[in-house]
């Protein structure tokens, strides 16, 4: 299987929502035009694909120099297990500066999965809830 990265490679709202579908990462699956403008408004976006099938993807705002948010990592249920995931954060760190930190709020089902890939844990963030 050879997986090729693109960064800030165009893909359409039917495509993301499909993997974040196909990966199981609670997204507004039923709401494309959402979607497109999570897209369009990233200004950091690595995607991994298998052939012409999108298989995974990190989408991230970022101002390159001080702090990355990573707002989704999402792969594809069948192609998990295989480094995606840590590739597509390390691409996303490359990208985004070696002295920029990387920071991402996690799903409770994927709280194990980030210590894994060397993500430290923190306790001092904060958040409003979206309506």
């Amino acid at each position: 299987m050879n997986i090729t990265y693109k960064i800030n490679t165009k893909v359409n709202a039917e495509e993301v929502a499909g993997l974040f579908l196909k990966s199981g990462i609670n997204r507004p699956l039923n709401d494309l035009p959402r979607i497109k403008k999570m897209i369009d408004n990233s200004n950091l976006t690595i995607t991994a694909w298998v052939d012409e099938e999108l298989v995974g993807i990190s989408r991230a705002l970022t101002d390159f120099c001080y702090c990355c948010y990573l707002s989704d990592l999402a792969v594809d249920k069948k192609y998990q297990n295989k480094g995606i995931g840590k590739e597509l954060l390390r691409l996303t760190k490359k990208e985004s500066g070696e002295s920029s930190m990387l920071l991402l709020l996690s799903a409770k089902t994927a709280m194990d999965y980030y210590p894994k890939v060397k993500m430290e844990k923190t306790d001092n963030a904060f958040i409003i809830n979206r309506k």
